[in-house]
């Protein structure tokens, strides 16, 4: 009698621990991920050769998760100091952070402006479970007869660039991009040249400061690691004050 009630407390402790690790078990096995780069240059000025260049420091959660470049010349176009980036996932909460710093930022492209300069562009983005958020930080932006810029600008603010009376080009600050697969991409400074326009300067992309991140990553699975023992206190907790109810409540019957 014994024996066959131990049996069918090891049976139920077994399905105990079914419930327990199937409820633990993420939705998606895929892990979250996150991407930073300072410049990011594809134009074609009239009259030019293409300019490509980048993506310049660039960092990913899959290595290396941290990069930097000591500064950057591209004659005509845009000028950098120091640019540090880094994207970081938390296996444990599956939170994603990424994030692209860009100092002394100079833009001759735009000077029908006049000169246009930041000391700092900082794009941030961060993924949790709670959802996925970004940011940009702009210190001593100037651009010129274009007037003030905040340091924080409100996502997708767009500063027109005309010549003549003609605009061609427009400036992006704290582009904030969802895409399909749900992460999100922060573009602190886009430049984007009208091709095309009558009188304008060419056409293309000047993308300064980006960090894109999440969905993020389901939590540190209960089946593996620290979340197997977890499971295991859990399980000891719930399987087998049940089975001794059992076998006390069998045993006073016989």
């Amino acid at each position: 009698m014994k024996s066959s009630l131990a049996r069918r407390g090891g049976l139920l402790a077994a399905v105990v621990a079914s419930f327990v690790l199937a409820g633990a078990a993420p939705a998606s096995a895929a892990p979250g991920d996150g991407s930073a780069y300072g410049v990011n240059v594809d134009v074609t000025l009239l009259g030019q050769p293409a300019v490509q260049a980048g993506p310049l420091a660039a960092a990913n959660t899959a290595g290396p998760t941290s990069n930097s470049t000591a500064k950057v010349n591209l004659t005509g176009i845009l000028t950098t100091g120091v640019i540090n980036t880094e994207a970081k996932r938390d296996d444990n909460s599956g939170a994603v952070t990424a994030k692209a710093s860009t100092a002394d930022v100079g833009l001759p492209l735009l000077k029908a402006l006049g000169k246009v300069g930041v000391k700092a562009v900082e794009a941030v983005c961060t993924a949790t479970q709670e959802g996925v958020k970004g940011s940009t930080t702009l210190v001593g932006a100037d651009l010129g007869s274009a007037g003030d810029v905040d340091s924080n600008p409100a996502p997708n603010t767009q500063v027109k660039v005309g010549l003549a009376g003609i605009n061609i080009a427009t400036v992006i600050l704290n582009e904030q991009i969802k895409n399909k697969d749900g992460s999100l991409t922060v573009n602190a400074l886009h430049v984007k040249l009208l091709g095309g326009v009558v009188g304008g300067l060419g056409s293309g992309d000047v993308i300064v400061s980006s960090a894109t991140c999440g969905p993020a990553a389901p939590p540190m699975p209960l089946a593996s690691g620290a979340g197997l023992w977890i499971g295991l206190g859990l399980l000891g907790a719930v399987a087998l004050p049940v089975g001794t109810r059992i076998y006390r409540r069998r045993s006073a019957q016989v």
